[in-house]
């Protein structure tokens, strides 16, 4: 799998991606404004409404959705293949915030920190290195499993979505949200949907899984002041039969 999640410039893009002011991160009057906020609305606009219990965050890179999901589940579990992804929430967890640099443009860079949101509650938060093809057997069971940008980074993506029924309990809830660009620098071309990603998902999955709700969610990655990466995720809920 690609390192790129392991260099700093990758660290600032998605600390500024999940902890960045909306004027940080578009410092402009006009743009998509739409596509803010992703970490957040991956759990916001999808979840169903819920309370207590335990929830799972598969690929949370720097741990934004992990601490929104906080705010209402007693134990939430972030898990990312990245190590200095996972260094940076554990830090945000345990120190409350941490500094890092926004490129503006060429070699110049903007300080910045960042923060958990407000009302998350990072003691209900832990954050762990893992392989989301190969999640370790102890984790158990949850009553929300979210993973969002995943599926199509991963390069053996049906290891994942065969482990799944097992980690949503019977009644519970599975987020996905996926902008189906598949590379094969990330995910050979024999392991790509061969229909579309929202069909092969469907056909993977129906046999314990009921698609209750898809919704498409548009979310921005700023390079630098002038340069970002606009995207529209498939966002899908399914139930566990």
């Amino acid at each position: 799998m690609p390192q790129i999640y392991e260099t700093p410039r990758l660290l600032d893009e998605y600390l500024l991606f999940h902890y960045g002011r909306d004027e940080e991160i578009l410092p402009w009057e006009f743009g998509p404004k739409e596509a803010l906020g992703f970490p957040k609305r991956t759990v916001t606009e999808l979840l169903p409404e819920s309370a207590g219990g335990r929830a799972l965050d598969v690929g949370c890179a720097t741990g934004r959705s992990s601490f929104e999901l906080s705010r209402t589940f007693d134990e939430v579990i972030g898990i990312d293949f990245s190590k200095t992804f996972i260094g940076a929430a554990e830090a945000l967890r345990t120190h409350g915030t941490l500094r890092y640099q926004a490129a503006v443009e060429g070699r110049v860079t903007r300080p910045l920190a960042a923060a958990p949101p407000a009302g998350a509650r990072p003691e209900k938060v832990r954050f762990e290195h893992g392989d989301a093809m190969d999640l370790r057997e102890t984790l158990g069971a949850f009553d929300v499993v979210h993973a969002a940008n995943l599926v199509c980074r991963l390069p053996e993506p049906m290891r994942f979505l065969r482990r799944l029924p097992e980690l949503v309990k019977p009644g519970g809830v599975l987020l996905l949200a996926t902008p189906c660009t598949w590379l094969a620098e990330f995910t050979p071309p024999e392991n790509q949907p061969r229909a579309s990603t929202l069909d092969w998902l469907e056909d993977t999955l129906a046999h314990a899984f009921a698609l209750e709700r898809k919704k498409d969610l548009p979310f921005l990655i700023r390079e630098h002041a002038r340069k970002f990466q606009w995207s529209v995720s498939l966002g899908t809920v399914w139930r566990r039969l």
